[in-house]
């Protein structure tokens, strides 16, 4: 979106506010769903949509770690082919409690992807963004060295009213013993 600096006045140009109709797609940058930032070059959120892609461009990103077993659409695949994004897909099944069943090893193989740089800037999401990209992010942040209250705080900040009791046992019981000879050169990892 542009803004009309030129009589000092800051209202949206080429938008509703000015009569005409909604701003060009290519001014406007819509983050998908549940959308932040988890670490220098890191991100999370939800599955991304076609109105999402230019925000995602914006982005610059490198890599997508996709958690959803579902093949991804066509117009994502063209969309990160089109951008030299790779796609490191890691299908965890979305499984309602008590049901869940989050593979440890599949989650352990996602956390590599992610603490290796050279994947930088990736973005990791599910579905929408709560369940199992929270896991994920709650796994790093375990090795991060956050407490345990930190990282469900976090967990539940984005699963809300959906918070799984089973995710957290996950996160908590996680073993990062096998992880910890990796490198954590991002910002929450420096001493």
């Amino acid at each position: 979106m542009k803004l009309d600096s030129t009589n000092g006045d800051t209202k949206p140009s080429g938008s509703f506010a000015e009569g005409g109709g909604a701003a060009d797609d290519d001014d406007v940058l819509v983050p998908p769903l549940n959308f932040a930032v988890v670490d220098n070059g890191i991100f999370r959120s939800g599955f991304p949509e076609p109105a999402n892609f230019g925000f995602l461009k914006s982005l610059h990103l490198r890599s997508v770690i996709c958690l959803c077993p579902e093949p991804y659409p066509e117009p994502n695949s063209e969309f990160l082919k089109s951008h030299g994004i790779r796609l490191f897909q890691f299908g965890i099944d979305g499984c309602k409690e008590p049901f869940v069943n989050i593979p440890e090893d599949t989650i352990r193989e996602a956390l590599k992807v992610v603490l290796d740089v050279r994947n930088h800037p990736v973005l990791i999401h599910c579905k929408r963004g709560k369940h199992r990209t929270g896991c994920l992010v709650g796994c790093l942040r375990r090795l991060q060295r956050w407490c345990l209250s930190s990282v469900f705080d976090e967990y539940q900040r984005f699963a809300a009213a959906k918070a799984r009791v089973s995710d957290q046992r996950f996160i908590e019981l996680f073993d990062i013993s096998c992880l910890k000879h990796y490198p954590l050169s991002f910002s929450c990892s420096r001493k």
